[in-house]
């Protein structure tokens, strides 16, 4: 059905319509509305199905994306969902927080040629958002029981994937999480207005419906050992996300008015879902009435500016040490940010923290010249976006043991430690990767020790996902 394809010479781009900006900044409900469903057949059907689709090599899932736009585009959304699952475990939640603009449309070809993306987020959780209202999504029902059991520890992204690949291949799953609710960073690290919880909350639903067991509250090294996980468990696996923030590295940044990130974020998404929380209602973790920097020009930081405009700040600020064309997190989230009022200064970073009656910072007259003198001052609250981009850590951190003790037995090779917020894709790759290696036995692999760059860690998932294809037939 080529007739169904390269619309995009006489096709414009067209993004889901977005809610108006006074509305959707006293609220935290998704900005974005469903595609209609010819709107969502249409706007597919601009690719232009690529010899070489640089959509799904900048895919860090490298999701089969040029298969189901054209499945999308001939009407066949229940195959196009089945494509898309097949190599994401979450492509609905993908859709949403992904940072598609650096990733997949970024690199799209008719992107390049300058005749707009193809809208490949929003397609993607259309298709999903769909299966699950059409009751395509299904609990895993596996052909056999391996009779073997696999504990998990983190209940976040890369725990949720593996546990389901797990439990699909036969074997009994049990996930260990030290919070009371699944999901992670899903959870309490993105706000309801990128990410809105009953979305995380179906797919629990879904793993319990599978026959995952989950323990909740449950702290290893506190409520139970690694040990004890060991002898009540075939395998185990470590998934337990970063949650532990540098620190600026600036005199004065442990002064009162100063919070990390991840800290603020998650007092708001905690009183979102209705949870007593001292710090938000005390006044020090909530930015009602406050003028409100934030420090970093991640995804992160951009959730923190627009949770703070919608507590109801008196203004926010966005200070970053490098211009805009070359900030890390998503041109379309900064947009967003715009729109609802927060101001970006570029060219500044934070040398001090003074105290006082409010905190006070000085810039560095090395990074920007100063007009206005060499205090700026930072009212109130200063958000922290400073989690590492990438990072490896040795077990033995969290107060287990050693990576080296990990091979003594069979166990799922599940150590490399994500930050979720920057790229949800970026922790379900290595979830669905160690469910697909857990009958390896224990054998050691030559990319355990070693960072794999984005092409290698998308061609490793797209092989598990065969190899467990396969497995299942």
């Amino acid at each position: 059905m080529a007739e169904k394809l390269l619309k995009f010479v006489n096709l414009q781009r067209v993004m889901p319509d977005k809610r108006e900006t006074e509305v959707r900044r006293t609220d935290f409900a998704e900005i974005y509305a469903e595609y209609a469903p010819k709107a969502a057949a249409s706007q597919a059907s601009r690719c232009s199905q690529c010899g070489v689709p640089f959509c799904q090599v900048h895919c860090p899932l490298s999701n089969n994306i040029p298969d189901w736009l054209k499945l999308t585009a001939e009407g066949r959304l229940e195959e196009a969902y089945e494509m898309s699952a097949s190599t994401n475990t979450f492509p609905e939640i993908c859709g949403r927080i992904c940072p598609q603009d650096r990733l997949c449309e970024g690199n799209c070809v008719i992107e390049q040629a300058g005749h707009g993306t193809v809208t490949i987020g929003s397609i993607e959780r259309y298709i999903t958002d769909t299966a699950w209202e059409r009751g395509w999504v299904r609990p895993a029902r596996p052909h056999r029981r391996l009779g073997q059991s696999v504990g998990i520890v983190g209940g976040g992204p890369a725990g949720l994937a593996a546990a389901e690949e797990l439990r699909r291949r036969g074997y009994e799953v049990r996930v260990y999480d030290r919070h009371d609710r699944i999901g992670g960073l899903m959870i309490y690290g993105i706000p309801n207005f990128k990410l809105e919880k009953n979305v995380v909350q179906r797919r629990e639903k879904l793993l319990r419906d599978s026959r995952v067991t989950f323990h909740l509250g449950c702290e290893v090294g506190r409520d139970i050992s690694l040990a004890e996980l060991r002898e009540r468990h075939d395998a185990v696996l470590i998934a337990t996300g970063v949650y532990k923030a540098r620190d600026i590295a600036a005199p004065g940044v442990g002064l009162p008015g100063i919070a990390p990130a991840l800290d603020y974020l998650t007092a708001s998404n905690r009183e979102g879902l209705g949870d007593k929380v001292p710090d938000f209602e005390s006044g020090v973790l909530n930015a009602e009435g406050k003028n409100v920097v934030v420090i970093g020009g991640g995804d992160t930081a951009m959730d923190c500016v627009r949770t703070a405009v919608r507590q109801g700040a008196k203004s926010v600020k966005c200070l970053y040490r490098r211009d805009r064309a070359n900030m890390p997190g998503s041109q379309r989230e900064v947009k967003n940010a715009e729109d609802e009022g927060v101001e970006f200064i570029w060219l500044s970073a934070p040398e001090a923290f003074e105290a006082g009656e409010r905190v006070f910072a000085r810039r560095p007259a090395v990074t920007v010249p100063l007009t206005a003198g060499e205090l700026r001052e930072l009212r109130d609250l200063a958000a922290l976006d400073r989690l590492p981009k990438r990072v490896r850590m040795d077990v033995a951190e969290a107060g287990a043991v050693s990576g080296e003790d990990l091979r003594v037995r069979p166990l799922v090779n599940g150590l490399e430690v994500i930050d979720v917020r920057r790229a949800l894709r970026d922790a379900v790759h290595p979830g669905r990767k160690s469910a697909n290696r857990e009958e390896d036995h224990g054998e050691k692999h030559p990319e355990d020790d070693e960072e794999l760059p984005p092409d290698r860690t998308s061609r490793a998932a797209m092989a598990s996902a065969r190899s467990l294809s396969h497995e299942l037939e």
